[in-house]
């Protein structure tokens, strides 16, 4: 019998992992079905599409590498396996943190009016721009990814000299180097630019043009409505991306003990990193949010539709 602490984990993963399905494909349906009809996808679409396909990824490996580890403990913690599943789940995680500083970037360069020359050509330039930054994105993950393969080691076995016993420590470790690096590289530069971008959109909002362009009307123009939007998504972004980067810090620490509420509290927060940001994207686009209420509604239309069909053929029996 597992222990209750474990059984909790991962129902909470496999929870997790449904929503994260779900929201993520509807992400990608909506726009895949705009496709089909006709319609170009725009860079925001892109990136969205790309990070609901990077999220789905990472639910996926996270699930493989966390229940293995729990059902299978031998045969996750062998060399080969232990180094392929752990690479496959970094790759994603970085690949996310990234076309979230694409999407946040972005948003900045289409809703801050710029006057410095440099910005303004990026700004004009940026459509064109984003596949580029998806494809750097992808690789630059992969190159702090594969080194994973070859970065790992075991401590050798102690020798506990009053009952002349040995045993070896079998979990394999990450060498200082490569957390560093990669984390330097594939977590807190994406936080930065996150940060970054966050940053020039508020100031954007409390400029002299915004207050003026309110002051006009007691109705928000598009542009200022489209202005919030942005911020609301980026700063709701931000703050999920730092909750996420404190929980992993602290799981590569060990600061907290194993069956802790501490640990508890990072682990939830690493599962819920996907569907979480998933809401949010879809929250903040006004096409996503109606796809969402389309099929909530039916599946409503549905449920309603099997109760009345069984009400029916109980009367009929």
């Amino acid at each position: 019998m597992l222990p209750v602490f474990v059984l909790v984990s991962m129902a909470i993963l496999g929870a997790t992992t449904m929503m994260g399905i779900v929201t993520n494909s509807v992400i990608i349906v909506a726009n895949i079905i705009d496709k089909v009809k006709g319609k170009s996808l725009n860079p925001s679409d892109l990136i969205l599409v790309t990070l609901g396909l990077s999220n789905i990824t990472l639910q996926f490996t996270m699930t493989a590498n966390d229940f293995l580890s729990i059902l299978w403990s031998d045969l996750y913690f062998s060399d080969a396996v232990y180094a392929a599943l752990n690479t496959m789940m970094f790759f994603p995680t970085f690949s996310s943190f990234w076309f979230t500083v694409c999407l946040c970037v972005y948003y900045c360069l289409q809703i801050v009016i710029f006057t410095h020359p440099f910005l303004l050509r990026l700004k004009l330039g940026i459509s064109q721009l984003v596949p580029f930054l998806l494809a750097a994105s992808v690789f630059v993950s992969l190159v702090i990814s594969i080194p994973r393969i070859w970065s790992s080691y075991r401590d050798p076995p102690i020798s506990n000299l009053s009952s002349n016993q040995s045993f070896e420590i079998e979990m394999p470790k990450l060498s200082l180097l490569y957390v560093v690096s990669s984390n330097i590289i594939g977590c807190s530069l994406p936080l930065v630019f996150v940060g970054i971008s966050n940053c020039v959109l508020l100031k954007s909002l409390i400029s002299k043009s915004t207050m003026l362009e309110k002051n006009k009307s007691n109705v928000y123009s598009p542009r200022t409505e489209a202005r919030e939007q942005a911020a609301r998504t980026v700063g709701s972004l931000l703050l999920l991306y730092m909750c996420f980067y404190i929980s992993e810090i602290c799981m590569f620490a060990d600061v907290f003990p194993t069956n802790s509420p501490g640990f508890c509290t990072c682990l939830i927060v690493i599962y819920s990193f996907p569907p979480t940001q998933s809401v949010i994207l879809i929250f903040g686009s006004p096409k996503l949010k109606k796809a969402l209420l389309n099929l909530l509604c039916l599946l409503k239309k549905c449920t309603k539709e099997q109760k009345e069909t069984t009400k029916i053929v109980f009367i009929n029996f």
